[in-house]
């Protein structure tokens, strides 16, 4: 069965898609610094990240300046969720570019 799941590369890509392992989003050659799940709150114009992926542990957000969200999803302010409910909003601690 298929998740909805993200992954971020070492180069500061998000990857996003409905799939059983974290692992199935990775590239070839690339390296990943963490992962989760990730759900879409339309009415407050959010996508929201949260969680931790078994084949690589939670987003290591400190190691990346700058995060890549695929242009699609422009509009959408992106907010991490922590296990505790704190909510980071990721454009406040890195830049965020839509490609």
């Amino acid at each position: 069965m298929a998740y909805p799941k993200f992954i971020v590369t070492s180069g500061g890509c998000l990857r996003m898609g409905m799939v059983q392992m974290h692992k199935e989003l990775l590239q070839m050659g690339e390296r990943c610094t963490g992962g989760g799940f990730y759900a879409f709150d339309y009415s407050g114009l959010r996508l929201v990240l949260s969680g931790e992926s078994m084949d690589y542990g939670k987003p290591q957000w400190h190691r990346l300046s700058t995060l890549y969200i695929p242009r699609e999803y422009e509009g959408f302010t992106p907010v991490y969720k922590t296990y505790s409910g704190e909510e980071i909003i990721l454009a406040e601690i890195l830049t965020v570019k839509y490609v």
